[in-house]
């Protein structure tokens, strides 16, 4: 919201402060003045000249020679280009040292030989935007009305010795994309009242409805219609000041009839529109909701296509405008019009905010409609559009108003307790002093039973709720008038739930392993959503997904982690190892959402180890994967809880796949991507894991235990076992430590041989067992009695003993 302090004074007296003050303090009563415009941007000696003469340049065909009156007789020859200068005319020139925005300073030149002393200005060299310059003056100089004296200021008569407040207004206030609006607020920080507009003309004899009859099909989107009829109007420019308002405000001046209408929006804050009353062609005005596909030409010269909920104006048989958006072609007031059908309406703004979208058009009118007119305003604002048309077209306002109203004009009424207002707000503000704050900002305001019972006025629709009168306390009693203080009651230190504190665990073990955290999307394509899920549930889908490759959540970490492996090495990177803790989202709850569980995967591909200087090169293998899983559970003490069995899963290898077990439970897997899977996503030799995290994170720990070094020899024996090939090294391992022998304290594989001088069904294990009591050294007998029992056990089992 542009707003010049020239038209703010009008209203409400800003008590000589300079822009800056003023601007300071409406930023800090809660409304952000973005930046303090000068328009006059520093410029000096722009005088008013009078074009006494017209030549056309000897050498030049575009340039004209012109004597012009600068004030007390001095006549100077000034070269000029636009093509509307023209003799008699009354200009803005700069003087030779004048300076101009831009950092453009005037000096005495030539100009192909004939010499030039100032320069005549169109508005645009001054400053001004060339989108809000008046049509007729935005392809030359700007000229001023025959009353312009020579060598007068002329950046006073044309409204640049002025300043427009920049506002960065809030959705909620809206009463502030007015000018009444802003007065009302500054008139509030300041203690001063409003001068509202004066509203008195005299009405012909003729009435209204005579000649214009009004019907509203949609009532629940457009409550209140009304129609005034003003006869004899003499369509020309808009006055100087009413134009340089309306330029300072951001509108373009069209003519005297649009910019009466453009103005008082900007006043009041309360969108009007003018028909041209002939072009309606059938004396009647019905609102209704648009035909699908019906199509109406716009006031922009564009042919746009209607929906069946957009609301429109019609003549009765088609549109003549797009209810609260823009006018139509149709119906336009022109040079021509001498009757004119002045509308003024509240529409609804959520019907506003559609057909605008719908059709890709916001405007002023729009913008106001959808965040909330003044329902009381809608008729004041309708009377002060006829009274200018009477002061300012010669228009003849006939009698009456033709009104449709069904709408709801009660203000909102709000009650609070001041102690309720200072103990939410930290503060002990009187009550008088709350009363004077809401008497400022013009809400009607009684004290009764220690309540404060508040009549809020319908311009400002933000206010409905007690919260929302204890902001307007504060923010104009001042936010720097509230008190630093300490927060009282008991502290807490600050700290991390045991499950937190396992994740970081987990998170600095990986990395520390040489894993690099990565974070993908939870979404995934229906395809993905499933795949190496460790279980496969029922998924959840959006209903409004922004592609197919981000339409369902995911039940996997593992193929996100294989897709930026993927990524990463198709950038020149030659290893990869990755890991994510992300939610998975399993099936439904009672409530029907997902039931979220917390998973850590990762994926290692390329080199697991990379020495130059020693010469050693290792790719990563089954074992790195194993040997991470295996550190990971023995830093968080759950080794002796885990254990691992074959597995198989679609997408990995089936000969280098491994379950891995918390209690006997499936919690995880270890795998060798399959090379399909490999070639699809052209990786190398890759590994994935991924772990329920809740699982072990929740699962109870043993605790760190201390084993003081040996002071007795260990003893080692080692055994090789014939057994069927199907048979698992792991099973075999189990059945060795659950022999019945404490002395047993270490089993370890280190053979597996398969091949000649044994059957083609059979196999060859060797372990390595070692024997150990911390309180004395054994002898060779216990030793021999307890290795007996293992092999014992393995014959039971069915092995062999080689």
């Amino acid at each position: 919201m542009l707003v010049s302090l020239k038209w703010l004074q009008e209203y409400v007296n800003t008590q000589d402060l300079s822009p800056e003050q003023l601007a300071e303090k409406i930023t800090r009563a809660g409304i952000e003045v973005d930046s303090v415009i000068d328009r006059s941007q520093g410029m000096t000696n722009v005088v008013v000249g009078h074009v006494v003469s017209k030549e056309k340049h000897p050498d030049a065909d575009k340039l004209s020679i012109c004597q012009v009156d600068v004030g007390d007789g001095d006549v100077r020859q000034i070269i000029c280009g636009a093509p509307n200068v023209a003799a008699g005319q009354k200009v803005i020139v700069a003087l030779p040292g004048a300076k101009l925005p831009g950092g453009i300073k005037i000096k005495k030149a030539k100009m192909r030989g004939q010499e030039s002393n100032g320069m005549i200005c169109s508005l645009q060299e001054l400053g001004v935007e060339g989108r809000v310059v008046p049509k007729a003056y935005a392809e030359g100089i700007y000229v001023l009305p025959e009353d312009a004296v020579p060598g007068s200021d002329a950046l006073e008569i044309i409204g640049l010795r002025d300043h427009v407040l920049e506002l960065d207004l809030t959705p909620n206030r809206s009463d502030a994309l007015s000018m009444l609006g802003v007065a009302y607020e500054v008139g509030a920080i300041l203690s001063e009242d409003v001068k509202l507009p004066e509203i008195k003309y005299e009405t012909s004899k003729e009435k209204a409805e005579d000649y214009i009859k009004v019907r509203v099909d949609n009532v629940d989107v457009n409550p209140l219609y009304a129609a005034k009829v003003i006869k004899n109007v003499k369509v020309a420019e808009s006055p100087l000041w009413l134009q340089h308002y309306l330029m300072a405000a951001g509108v373009r001046p069209h003519n005297n009839v649009v910019d009466i209408t453009n103005y008082v929006l900007m006043e009041y804050g309360q969108p009007l529109h003018a028909f041209d009353y002939d072009s309606l062609g059938t004396g009647e005005i019905v609102v209704r909701l648009a035909n699908e596909g019906e199509k109406i030409v716009t006031l922009d010269d564009q042919e746009r296509t209607l929906q069946s909920h957009n609301l429109v104006i019609t003549n009765g048989k088609e549109p003549v405008a797009v209810a609260g958006v823009l006018g139509g072609a149709n119906s336009e007031v022109t040079d021509n019009t001498t009757t004119v059908v002045l509308e003024a309406a509240y529409f609804d703004g959520q019907s506003v905010r559609r057909t605008s979208k719908d059709l890709g058009l916001r405007s002023d009118s729009s913008a106001r409609f959808e965040k909330g007119v003044d329902p009381n305003r809608v008729l004041e604002a309708q009377e002060r559009a006829a009274q200018l048309l009477a002061e300012l077209a010669g228009g003849e306002v006939l009698e009456g108003t033709v009104l449709v109203d069904e709408l709801d004009k009660t203000p909102a009424r709000v009650v609070v307790s001041p102690d309720y207002i200072n103990a939410r707000l930290g503060m002990k503000i009187s009550l008088e002093d709350m009363i004077s704050i809401l008497e400022r900002l013009k809400f009607d305001v009684e004290a009764a039973r220690g309540l404060l019972i508040i009549d809020v006025p319908t311009r400002r629709q933000d206010i409905t709720i007690e919260e929302d009168i204890i902001e307007e306390i504060a923010r104009l009693y001042g936010y720097d008038e509230i008190p630093m203080t300490l927060p009282e009651g008991k502290s807490h230190v600050g700290g991390l739930t045991p499950y937190q504190e396992k994740r970081r665990v987990v998170r600095n073990f990986l990395e520390g392993a040489g894993l690099y955290q990565a974070v993908t999307y939870s979404l995934t394509s229906d395809t993905l959503a499933q795949k190496f899920a460790l279980k496969a549930e029922e998924t959840t889908k959006l209903l409004m997904p922004m592609s197919e490759e981000h339409s369902t959540l995911r039940q996997s970490l593992i193929p996100h982690l294989l897709e930026a492996a993927s990524y990463n090495l198709a950038r020149q990177a030659d290893s990869v190892a990755l890991y994510e803790i992300g939610s998975v989202f399993l099936g439904k709850t009672e409530e029907g959402l997902p039931f979220e569980e917390e998973h850590v995967a990762f994926v290692i591909t390329g080199k697991w180890v990379d020495d130059a200087w020693l010469g050693d090169k290792r790719n990563v293998d089954f074992f790195a994967a194993k040997g991470i899983v295996e550190g990971l559970f023995e830093k968080l003490g759950l080794s002796e809880r885990i254990t691992y069995e074959k597995g198989a899963m679609d997408g990995l290898h089936p000969g280098q796949t491994a379950n891995i077990l918390l209690d006997g439970e499936r919690i995880g897997i270890i795998g060798g991507l399959h090379p399909t899977e490999r070639k699809e996503l052209d990786l190398k030799e890759t590994f994935v894991v991924e772990i329920n995290l809740h699982a072990i994170l929740y699962a109870d720990a043993l605790g760190v235990v201390y084993e003081p070094v040996p002071r007795f020899p260990l003893v080692t024996r080692d055994i090789a076992i014939e057994v069927e090939r199907t048979k698992l090294a792991g099973e075999l391992e189990q059945i060795i430590r659950s022999s019945g022998t404490k002395l047993l304290k270490a089993v370890k594989v280190f053979d597996v041989y398969e091949g000649e001088n044994i059957d083609a069904d059979k196999k060859s294990v060797a372990f390595s067992l070692t024997y150990f009591d911390p309180e004395r050294t054994l002898t060779d007998e216990e030793v021999t009695n307890a290795h007996e029992k293992v092999l014992k056990a393995l014959k039971e089992a069915g092995a062999v003993i080689r």
